[in-house]
């Protein structure tokens, strides 16, 4: 524990210099512009900004796009709050209680204490990333290729079961991906991979083309496809004022502030959206234990305080697995694994060894950008919420301007910037069809990595598929996988099979 204090010194040290302070405030201002805006989220902010972090040092990278995930978790509940419209797909819980607050008059102390338990229980995530992630990065250098085979599989059947609606539809989106994943050379053979003659796809597809287009050109062409009507909605802004809860409100919030913080990092360790599932089950701890459950859904401030409260413990709790395992858990984290590998760092166990400044750097500046973002979202809320008010003519052009100069900055290449128009066409008609994209991001952040490790898998085992199931740690994860398809077929079985039996009794 004190060794895990004087690296966590050694990264105040080096989040503290005058060039990581200031891209830790552009990343925390950024993700609350980012969460504020309706349908953007931490996913397309962060996307969008890889490319501008190409010329920083993997540290100062990291640090600002860590920002705008974290930052994106505070600005979300703003428009929740003010519009009844998620900033994000985890604020969508806050929408019950937090606009029904606003509806009588009480929008400043919802949006306070959104910032109070968003920074209490980012900062509780904080330390527990500190302690937890070194004797896990520990327990994972006994993983080998079998392992993290299983392990990766496991997640993507998971995450797609959590990240969307139909598990079919997630399940072909994850599949496409794959394929998506395999186009280049070779990473055993070197041998060019369906790329039919085309040289700039011997490097495979772009994945910040990707990325950008499915969650940045997608929403726009969503936004523009939107009657003009569902666009322009009032906005209540707060005067500084009534920005602050009376102590009655501070009373009944402390302890959903810290029972959300519990839910947060709990459900953030394990795959799937965390903060939306963490922001459902804080939120649903709240009514039961509450003295009047009859205040839930016409304004009451644990339903705010709590599912805000995990909302952002999840985040914090998320960068667990991304650092230890180099595996994300949550479609943010991938974008984040992305970014990691264009910098050259290579998360997983050996990550702490061997990049000991950026990990250390990145877990300090978060208690740093939490602060910073206490500090914004208190007075500068009502700023925030004037964005709203900027014209979508205008605010769209911007944002499609913004998406291809960000990508021909990346590799200084048109067809780089084709295949991402490409894929905001896919994303539109995804939305469309009600099709997710999150798991065909996983799947190509994923695959190569998959793809390598059950092949070296195969080559240790001199082509015995044995090597999956002999192994406890990845026989463990594969029996997980197939109890997560099989157990929600049989309860549907049974569903079924219990009202049969209940409609025959009857008659």
């Amino acid at each position: 524990m004190f060794e895990s204090f004087q690296h966590l010194a050694t990264g105040f040290g080096i989040a503290t210099t005058i060039q990581n302070l200031l891209y830790c405030l552009i990343g925390a201002i950024v993700g609350t512009l980012v969460g504020v805006l309706p349908g953007l989220g931490p996913i397309a902010g962060i996307a969008l900004l890889i490319p501008a972090t190409f010329g920083l040092n993997p540290t100062s990278a990291i640090i600002m796009l860590a920002g705008i995930y974290y930052g994106a978790m505070y600005g979300g509940s703003t428009t929740s709050i003010l519009l009844n419209v998620p900033g994000e797909t985890a604020s969508v819980i806050t929408c019950i209680d937090g606009y029904q607050m606003a509806q009588k008059g009480r929008a400043g102390p919802a949006l306070a204490m959104c910032a109070i338990g968003s920074f209490i229980a980012g900062s509780i995530g904080i330390f527990g990333l500190v302690f937890l992630a070194p004797p896990l990065a520990e327990a994972a250098l006994a993983f080998g290729p079998p392992e993290y085979f299983s392990l990766m599989v496991f997640a993507f059947i998971v995450l797609s079961n959590v990240t969307g609606t139909s598990l079919v539809k997630s399940l072909m989106m994850a599949v496409i991906g794959l394929i998506i994943g395999t186009i280049g050379l070779d990473p055993v053979t070197g041998d060019a991979r369906f790329t039919f003659g085309s040289i700039p796809l011997l490097s495979g597809i772009e994945f910040v083309a990707v990325a950008i287009g499915l969650f940045g050109i997608g929403e726009v062409l969503t936004n523009v496809n939107q009657p003009l009507e569902m666009l322009e909605q009032k906005v209540l802004i707060p005067r500084l004022r009534e920005l602050y809860p009376s102590f009655q409100d501070l009373k009944r919030s402390i302890g959903a502030i810290l029972r959300g913080a519990g839910i947060g990092f709990g459900v953030g360790l394990v795959p799937g959206p965390a903060p939306v599932i963490a922001t459902y089950a804080s939120y649903m701890t709240e009514r039961k234990i509450s003295k009047h459950p009859e205040e839930f859904g016409k304004g009451a401030i644990e339903g705010v305080a709590g599912p805000e409260s995990a909302n952002n413990s999840a985040c914090q709790s998320a960068f667990i697995p991304l650092f230890v395992l180099g595996i994300p858990f949550a479609p943010p984290t991938a974008i984040l694994l992305g970014a990691l590998l264009i910098h050259g760092v290579s998360p997983g166990p050996l990550m702490i060894s061997n990049h000991p400044q950026l990990f250390w750097g990145v877990i300090a500046s978060m208690y740093i950008g939490n602060f910073i973002l206490l500090i914004l979202n208190l007075p500068f809320v009502p700023l925030f919420a004037n964005i709203l008010r900027i014209p979508k003519k205008i605010l769209l052009p911007l944002v499609i301007l913004f998406c291809i100069t960000g990508m021909f900055t990346v590799n200084n290449s048109v067809f780089d910037i084709w295949i991402m128009l490409l894929f905001g066409g896919l994303g539109f008609l995804m939305r469309k069809w009600a099709f997710e994209g999150a798991p065909l991001l996983l799947a190509l952040v994923l695959g190569p990595k998959l793809e390598v490790a059950f092949r070296q898998s195969l080559m240790i085992s001199h082509g015995n598929f044995g090597v999956f199931i002999n192994r406890p740690i990845s026989m463990a994860f594969l029996i997980g996988m197939l109890l997560f398809l099989i157990l929600p077929i049989f309860w549907k079985l049974f569903k079924k099979t219990e009202k049969g039996g209940g409609g025959s009794s009857k008659q």
